[in-house]
């Protein structure tokens, strides 16, 4: 039997159930929220309405959500934990890595690689101890274990930085097996980047990989590309139509299962209870931006249109499982 770890210990695979792959709890800039409080108002309303949203998504028979918030997008476990033991009918797994589409977090940009050529010596990058630390260990003493590692790249490409933290999640990956997802820009074919460095250059299998918002393309045949390739497609921003179009996001899922990659996508919207990203007025241009819009539209609209649902459950169930259970470290 295969365990997977979540904010309130591991369970059993099995016990997964019908899961989103991609949804914050909340996406925050830390040290803006810490002294500009005001931003982030009182912490009880906020768990308070976490809370709300995430009982009605269980509601609707969700399992679990996959939360890839990590260093860049103010992971903040403690308060992850008081919200999951209000929703104990919704697991919530944890990830560690670090975000960015440029330059390491400054507080990398001085050790580790970046001091290589300076001392002579090749330095090893301390975020790999730990991203690895997260993982076996468990999140600053919360006892909460990261299950799957995050990094990102964007319509800037494989930057030095990018470069950098993408090699030290592939290390990662190697020393505990966790699965990786990669935040992606399609339309620029950064999927391609990902393969060359993660899969080509540093041994990741890409069957352990999601290719975040890759259904933010409508290019079919890009994105059967990449599932040839043995990738996971994260179609995962539904309600977020900015740029798109509802019926464009659920077109192309409709299109990659008649192709046969349905067991090679992933559903989700990522959504967030609180975003402080972005302003009021453009979230609200995203008309479902919410975590019940899958079960609402999405899945309406897909049977509708041809898909079957054992598609559905290989989308919802089958593939979130089997990209924790399988374990491939060195």
């Amino acid at each position: 039997m295969s365990q997977v770890e979540t904010v309130r210990g591991p369970i059993d695979t099995s016990e997964l159930g019908r899961t989103y792959m991609h949804e914050h709890v909340f996406v925050l800039t830390a040290d803006v929220q810490q002294n500009y409080p005001d931003e982030w108002g009182n912490e009880d309303d906020r768990v308070a309405d976490a809370v709300g949203k995430l009982q009605a998504l269980a509601a609707q028979g969700v399992r679990t959500i996959v939360d890839p918030t990590v260093i860049g997008l103010g992971r903040y476990i403690p308060r992850i934990q008081r919200i999951a033991d209000q929703v104990p009918e919704l697991h919530i797994v944890a990830a560690t890595g670090c975000y960015t589409y440029d330059d390491v977090p400054f507080f990398f940009h001085y050790r580790g690689p970046a001091l290589s050529e300076a001392l002579g010596a090749d330095v090893p990058d301390p975020m790999v101890d730990l991203f690895v630390g997260d993982i076996t260990e468990g999140i600053a003493g919360t006892g909460v274990k990261a299950a799957f590692l995050k990094c990102a790249i964007d319509h800037q490409g494989m930057t030095d930085g990018v470069a950098r933290v993408m090699r030290a999640v592939a290390k990662a990956h190697r020393r505990t097996g966790a699965p990786i997802t990669v935040h992606t820009h399609p339309a620029s074919q950064t999927g391609l980047a990902v393969k060359r460095l993660l899969c080509d250059d540093e041994g990741v299998d890409p069957t352990r990989v999601v290719l975040g918002h890759s259904g933010d393309s409508t290019d079919a045949d890009h994105l059967s590309e990449l599932a040839g390739h043995g990738f996971i497609l994260g179609m995962d921003r539904f309600g977020i139509n900015l740029g798109t179009t509802f019926e464009a996001r659920a077109d192309i899922v409709v299109e990659l299962c008649k192709r046969g990659f349905a067991d090679q996508m992933v559903l989700s919207q990522d959504a967030a209870c609180y975003i402080d990203w972005i302003d009021p007025n453009v979230l609200a241009m995203a008309t479902q931006w919410n975590y019940l819009h899958i079960a609402d539209e999405v899945l309406p609209y897909l049977q509708k249109h041809g898909v079957t649902d054992d598609q559905i459950d290989a989308m919802l169930v089958r593939t979130p499982r089997r990209y924790f259970e399988h374990t491939d470290a060195d």
